[in-house]
């Protein structure tokens, strides 16, 4: 139970981080900049964490000689995964960037348990695990879906941009996903060979942020927004998605071995959507007010149901 809780802790917590990031995205005017502070600031405190409880953060030469490469690309996906959504926003709306990641990293993670993928522990398909996911993808459209389409139903559509062919980037939207369920569970193998989940999320994120380093300094050249972030009229908290997803990162890592990918995916996706609905229903974080519908309250039961499913059978 306690794993369950955490997994659904780690999901409530990534909505947040999200509306963080987005805020000081406002600040330093790039998306990339915004993705390598919160970077940044998650490896500087996993690298505390790591050597509070490990006291290194060295690794053993035979894990980089006996062991297969991809073990060290968890912060590459991420990245990757990270920056696909960023530039298919303006090519989808919101609805579909947050869907296709979704069927992505629920269709990856089932692979991932069926066929015991990155050493990852195996739980066979089964018809009843068909059905849970079935009713997990009704349920994430009625309460994401849905309510846009109604909205745009009652508020009149523009159609101009129906003809372009989105085919590609709603592909590339899955694949997106699908890297993010590889990231957790290459973390969660790493993590049992450095017998740290600390220290496998602190390499995750380490490689993460090198990426991004080289990203905004040599090829967007973006380096010297990062003073825009400081300053006393700029608000302390916009510094603490990078501790957020760290935290993510790390309990992904430390559940993938012990329950498998699938169900922690799935329950994470129930708590982003869970405190994605209080954000809007309450107004947090500076979002717009926007009550929750019947059909979203009816898309959280079947999610609720679902994550049973997947749970017991």
């Amino acid at each position: 139970m306690i794993y369950i809780l955490l997994a659904l802790m780690i999901g409530l917590m990534m909505p947040i981080q999200t509306a963080v990031n987005s805020r000081l995205r406002t600040y330093v005017l790039s998306p990339f900049m915004a993705s390598f502070i919160s970077f940044l600031v998650g490896t500087i405190f996993l690298l505390i964490m790591t050597l509070i409880t490990k006291h290194t953060i060295f690794i053993p030469f035979n894990i980089f000689s006996e062991h297969p490469f991809w073990i060290w690309i968890g912060g590459l996906l991420g990245v990757i995964g990270l920056t696909t959504n960023i530039l298919l926003f303006p090519k989808l709306g919101g609805v579909q960037t947050v869907v296709l990641p979704i069927i992505g990293q629920i269709l990856m993670s089932m692979l991932i348990d069926h066929f015991g993928l990155f050493y990852s522990p195996e739980k066979s398909f089964t018809l009843l695990r068909l059905v849970g996911i079935v009713i997990l993808i009704i349920g994430v459209f009625c309460v994401i879906v849905l309510p846009d389409y109604l909205r745009k139903k009652n508020h009149g559509f523009n159609k101009e941009n129906d003809s372009i062919n989105k085919l590609p980037f709603q592909i590339a939207g899955i694949i997106a996903g699908m890297m993010m369920a590889s990231q957790s569970a290459i973390n969660g193998h790493l993590g049992s060979l450095l017998h740290s989940a600390v220290h496998a999320a602190f390499v995750s994120f380490l490689v993460g942020t090198t990426i991004l380093f080289l990203l905004v300094s040599i090829i967007y050249r973006q380096l010297g927004n990062f003073k825009l972030a400081l300053g006393k009229d700029k608000p302390l908290w916009i510094w603490c998605g990078g501790i957020l997803g760290s935290f993510f990162v790390l309990i992904m890592a430390y559940l993938v071995p012990l329950i498998g990918t699938g169900l922690v995916v799935v329950i994470c996706l129930f708590g982003q959507i869970l405190c994605s609905v209080a954000i809007d229903t309450f107004g947090l974080l500076g979002a717009q007010k926007a009550p929750v519908t019947r059909i979203q309250v009816l898309g959280l039961c079947l999610l609720f149901c679902a994550v049973i499913f997947i749970r017991f059978f």
